[in-house]
């Protein structure tokens, strides 16, 4: 079995509820979405899918990933995409940096391997751990009473954790959290993500006046060295995101005990060979994870499920279902929220058919 054809489709992916907005003053109504198709000799074919954030979250944009495939796609043309192994390492020779352009190509090589041996992609990567995987809502940022009627509304709905979107300014960022905190229980989760938006004695004032409530601390600060600042200054459960995106920084952060938390995206390490070499990492060191991506549709979602629901449980501090914030579906068979929950498909590979009435022809083919 080997690869005949490598090739990617766009869509667009708008939000359900206009906008999104996050540290900075960031904001996207509409995602460009990246569905990458690997097809065999035989004419198996595999789907991933890649969506970054915007190019002012991390290194990563939508026309990057597009690009990115048209340069490496021909270094893999005649190799094994069964083989993830040796997939990667040929990915990494031919083509420095990008991870996130790899990730699509590395997804859509799990789904085949899954087609191949008639398994899902859970099963592949270490089996079904638990019935259910439970997720968390983010609260795009406004007024603290908007984003406290939100939190009320989806905890309506099933949800018991929350990613509060913070890294404002200081006080506004203060009245968010101790309204949303206001309308949760006490076995709900706060998480308050400054998605690195503050300067360091900016979350130091935030953490001190938030220090009587139950919330965690997610990525306060651009650099690694002020989040370990802000770490060592409050007793408040800690989380990582943006600055552990590799293996080395995995280590690096584990020997500072730098968090009790850290966020696994799929695409910011590469695709799912390195996200599950990084979960299985964090289960032998007793770190708890999100598992998740950037963002993305119905094929993300079903990569998180199968990436989340094979993570051991009292490991999974929760993963993100991106299909139900947007109001395009590029793929049958997805998970779908059930209260707070969802489930990995059983069915082969990744279990998902793409939509090709929603994402049209190929942009991008290599052969």
């Amino acid at each position: 079995m080997k690869i005949a054809r490598i090739f990617a489709h766009t869509v667009d992916l708008p939000l359900k509820e206009g906008t999104y907005n996050w540290s900075g003053g960031k904001s996207v109504s509409i995602f460009d979405s990246t569905i990458v198709g690997v097809e065999t000799e035989c004419g198996l074919i595999g789907y991933g899918e890649v969506c970054p954030l915007g190019p002012f979250y991390l290194p990563a944009y939508a026309k990057g990933v597009r690009a990115g495939i048209e340069e490496l796609g021909p270094h893999l043309i005649g190799y094994d995409p069964r083989e993830l192994g040796v997939l990667n390492h040929r990915m990494d020779a031919a083509f420095k940096g990008h991870a996130y352009v790899k990730s699509g190509i590395d997804i859509a090589c799990w789904d085949i391997l899954g087609k191949a041996s008639n398994l899902p992609v859970c099963t592949l990567m270490g089996g079904f751990h638990g019935e259910k995987v439970r997720l968390y809502r983010a609260i795009s940022q406004q007024s603290p009473e908007q984003m406290a009627e939100s939190v009320a509304t989806y905890k309506s709905e099933g949800y018991t954790r929350f990613q509060l979107k913070v890294g404002g300014d200081p006080d506004t960022d203060i009245a968010r959290i101790r309204a949303t905190r206001a309308m949760l229980g006490d076995n709900d989760r706060l998480v308050a993500d400054a998605n690195t938006g503050w300067t360091q004695h900016e979350a130091m004032r935030v953490v001190r006046a938030v220090r009587d409530l139950d919330v965690y601390i997610e990525q306060p600060c651009l650099t690694y060295e002020e989040c370990l600042a802000i770490r060592r200054h409050t007793d408040h459960p800690f989380v990582m995101d943006e600055n552990v995106d590799s293996l080395q920084m995995l280590l690096r952060a584990k020997a500072d005990l730098a968090m009790d938390v850290i966020n696994l995206k799929i695409s910011k390490l590469g695709g799912l060979t390195k996200a599950k070499q990084a979960r299985d990492l964090c289960v032998s060191m007793g770190i708890a994870m999100t598992l998740e991506d950037s963002w993305g549709g119905d094929i993300t979602t079903a990569a998180i499920a199968h990436f989340a629901h094979s993570t051991p449980e009292e490991f999974r501090f929760t993963a993100t279902d991106f299909n139900s914030y947007v109001t395009v579906s590029n793929a049958s068979g997805a998970p779908q929220r059930e209260q707070g929950f969802m489930q990995a498909s059983r069915e082969p590979g990744l279990g998902i058919t793409p939509n090709f009435d929603v994402i049209g022809e190929p942009v991008v083919e290599v052969r």
